[in-house]
């Protein structure tokens, strides 16, 4: 009877954060909701929660169906030092409030955009 081998691996140093954690964080810093995220890959909400919180093993195909979805590499969804992106895109949740300011009068526009200008200068100190 053949034996049977087993595979020692050393442990894997994911870092501070799981791959779950890592893709809830990518996914809230794009902007997006659970519901949202699903609906853009064609799944339930109550899958993307269970990839989030580790409950299930991000295959391969999921691995690249999300970070499509999230319009990543799939090294920065699994590589735990993996380097931000130079060429970050606005959240989803800035993109839709700047729809709405576009579509305030000018004078509202103008004030809002100073009101933002202050809170940038303040928080560059």
């Amino acid at each position: 009877m053949p034996r049977r081998r087993t595979l020692k691996l050393p442990p894997l140093d994911l870092g501070h954060e799981t791959i779950g954690q890592r893709l809830a964080r990518i996914r809230k810093e794009r902007g997006y909701t659970q519901v949202e995220l699903a609906k853009k890959i064609g799944l339930i909400q109550t899958l993307v929660s269970d990839y989030e919180t580790d409950r299930l093993r991000l295959s391969a195909e999921m691995a690249v169906r999300f970070a499509l979805a999230l319009d990543i590499s799939l090294d920065e969804l699994l590589h735990p030092k993996s380097k931000k992106r130079s060429n970050k895109k606005p959240s989803l949740k800035v993109m839709r409030r700047m729809e709405q300011i576009e579509n305030l009068p000018p004078a509202q526009q103008a004030a809002v955009l100073k009101t933002i200008d202050a809170f940038v200068r303040a928080a560059e100190r």
